[in-house]
């Protein structure tokens, strides 16, 4: 459902930011994407969404090319990108209803849908307000709701519970279950690797751009037998 094929990008005349990066996300995987600050982790994302068109290589989500085909592709998935400072000028039902239009939901459809997701995210009350006079934690319940809002069958999740509180973040990984389990896909990138042992089928560590791991983190921890998950990155990443 989503697929990288030797995903490159240089930057400049010789820096690669993502170099021959390849992997396959089936349906009902949740699967983290690790690695630290630098790594190549938002890059690679930014290719898999058609933000960055990729120097070499390509990425397919569920079945369309996201540079032959691009509109096709984008409506197969949801992308929460790692800033959620965007349109501040709007207001949070506004920003919600300028995606959805962009996605063509229908009224009904939408309507049901942000109340549900307004509801389980506790800002219901908070939509009317200028985004501008959100704290940080409420733009990114609202960017997540509005990226949610066509249903697609892809999740692309760059850093989603940076700022959220602890309800809401246990909403959102509960929402990556309930995804996962109708059997669609879920991609996220995280610094915390708890999250990504707890909630994963798989995980994915790159460093420099390179992969590193792919697999899960049982098959991890047993090539390092006695080390937890945070010496065990730390050593692969060479910290």
């Amino acid at each position: 459902m989503i697929k990288a094929n030797n995903l490159s990008m240089v930057y400049g005349k010789d820096f690669k930011a993502v170099d021959d990066l390849s992997f396959e996300i089936k349906p009902g995987e949740i699967v983290g994407f690790a690695g630290p600050n630098g790594a190549g982790k938002t890059t690679a994302i930014k290719m898999l969404t058609g933000i960055l068109k990729p120097t070499e290589g390509n990425a397919i989500i569920n079945g369309f090319d996201i540079v032959k085909e691009p509109i096709k592709a984008k409506e197969s998935f949801a992308y929460i990108a790692d800033n959620p400072d965007i349109l501040l000028q709007l207001s949070g039902i506004e920003y919600i209803n300028y995606i959805a239009n962009l996605y063509k939901v229908p009224m009904e459809t939408r309507e049901e849908r942000i109340n549900e997701l307004a509801e389980r995210f506790g800002i219901k009350d908070s939509l009317g307000r200028p985004m501008k006079e959100y704290s940080h934690g409420m733009r990114q319940k609202t960017m997540v709701i509005a990226a949610l809002i066509h249903n697609p069958p892809a999740w692309i999740l760059d850093e989603p519970m940076t700022g959220l509180d602890p309800t809401a973040a246990f909403e959102l990984k509960q929402m990556m279950k309930e995804h996962a389990e109708k059997g669609n896909a879920v991609l996220f990138s995280t610094h915390v690797l708890e999250v990504a042992e707890k909630l994963c089928d798989r995980i994915m560590i790159i460093n420099h751009g390179k992969n590193l791991y792919q697999g899960t983190v049982d098959d991890l921890k047993s090539q390092h037998p006695g080390e937890d998950l945070e010496a065990i990155f730390m050593k692969l990443v060479g910290e």
